[in-house]
């Protein structure tokens, strides 16, 4: 069995093979399917942009196809960046420029104040009438200063205990991480449908 997963992140399409090789699915990212479209993500959730790109992928290629749409909320900023944490700051600002900018507007947030969450929801998408939404959380704070040379995005910034997301080993975050506790909801219905097929 073949899944697209609609992005070209590579970091996102390894999440993904962990946890979706060993049900003996396939993944591959949407350039190696040969499809190069940009999917506008104007929801206003992280729910909606997932199935915007995973139902816009499958559309093209009938092949089942699952989405993500993460992003960091931090309490003391009205849960900025969110829906936003890609974007956030403008255009062609890299990850390091975006956590650095998150830094700043944390300057003179007192520890118990520093409190946020990764938010993941994945859309999967079987069929032009099957859909699935999966949602994980995994709550932290935000750190004063990036630590760690693993992940990507906020990852260096958002601390559990005393590590940052980007100090754990890819299997400790896929065990804690928003993205993994979604994708372990997403292998579970896969495996209900699969014994009830």
């Amino acid at each position: 069995m073949k899944f697209i997963i609609a992005t070209n992140n590579k970091h996102k399409v390894k999440e993904f093979e962990r946890i979706l090789s060993p049900l003996g699915i396939e993944v591959i990212s949407q350039s190696d399917a040969g499809i190069n479209i940009d999917v506008v993500e104007n929801a206003d959730s992280f729910e909606g942009n997932a199935y915007l790109k995973a139902k816009a992928i499958f559309d093209i290629s009938q092949i089942p196809t699952i989405a993500d749409d993460s992003g960091l909320e931090v309490y003391a900023l009205n849960n900025a960046p969110g829906v936003y944490s890609a974007r956030y700051g403008g255009e062609g600002l890299t990850d390091i420029d975006r956590y650095n900018k998150l830094l700043d507007e944390m300057n003179n947030i007192p520890d118990d104040e520093r409190g946020a969450q990764f938010v993941c929801s994945i859309s999967l998408v079987l069929s032009s009438v099957n859909a699935y939404s999966f949602t994980g959380v995994c709550e932290g704070k935000i750190g004063y200063q990036p630590m760690g040379q693993n992940g990507f995005g906020y990852d260096p910034i958002f601390m559990i205990g005393d590590e940052s997301f980007s100090t754990l080993s890819p299997e400790k975050k896929d065990e804690i991480s928003h993205r993994g506790k979604a994708l372990r909801q997403m292998a579970d219905e896969i495996k209900n449908i699969k014994n009830n097929e």
